[in-house]
C-alpha cells in the first residue's frame, strides 16, 4: 500500500512540474503601421498551432505571445508572419507577400503609425 501511494505522489509531482513549462511568454518586433496590420499579425500569429495569445502593439511594433512550447516555437510564429507580408528581425517577407498587403500598409516606404486613419 505505502509503494502505491508513494508512486501516485511521484507520479501527480512530476505531472504538475511538466504542466507549468508548457507556456512561455515571447516577446518580439514585427513590422507594420496600423489597425490593418495590427488584425493581419494577430490573425497570422493565432493561426499557428500553439499560439493561445497573441496582440500587436502598434507604436512599439512588439509581439507579445504566449505559446505552448510542446506545440511551436518562435521561428514558426515568425515565419507565418512573413508570410502574411510582415517582416521580423529575423526574416524578411518576399516580395510577392509584401505586395499583398493593402496599399496603406506599406511599411518599407513610409515607417509612420496609421492608426488613426482607420
Amino acid at each position: 500500500m505505502k509503494n502505491i501511494v508513494l508512486l501516485i505522489t511521484c507520479v501527480l509531482i512530476s505531472t504538475i512540474s511538466f504542466a507549468q513549462d508548457k507556456n512561455k511568454k515571447v516577446v518580439f518586433e514585427v513590422d507594420g503601421k496600423c489597425e490593418m496590420c495590427k488584425m493581419r499579425i494577430e490573425k497570422a500569429a493565432l493561426d499557428v498551432t500553439g499560439v493561445k495569445y497573441a496582440i500587436w502593439d502598434i507604436p512599439s511594433h512588439h509581439l507579445s505571445l504566449v505559446v505552448d512550447e510542446r506545440k511551436t516555437d518562435p521561428m514558426k510564429v515568425k515565419t507565418a508572419l512573413v508570410n502574411a507580408g510582415h517582416d521580423t528581425k529575423e526574416l524578411k517577407a518576399t516580395k510577392e507577400a509584401y505586395d499583398k498587403i493593402h496599399p496603406c500598409c506599406k511599411y518599407r516606404e513610409d515607417n509612420s503609425d496609421d492608426s488613426d486613419k482607420h
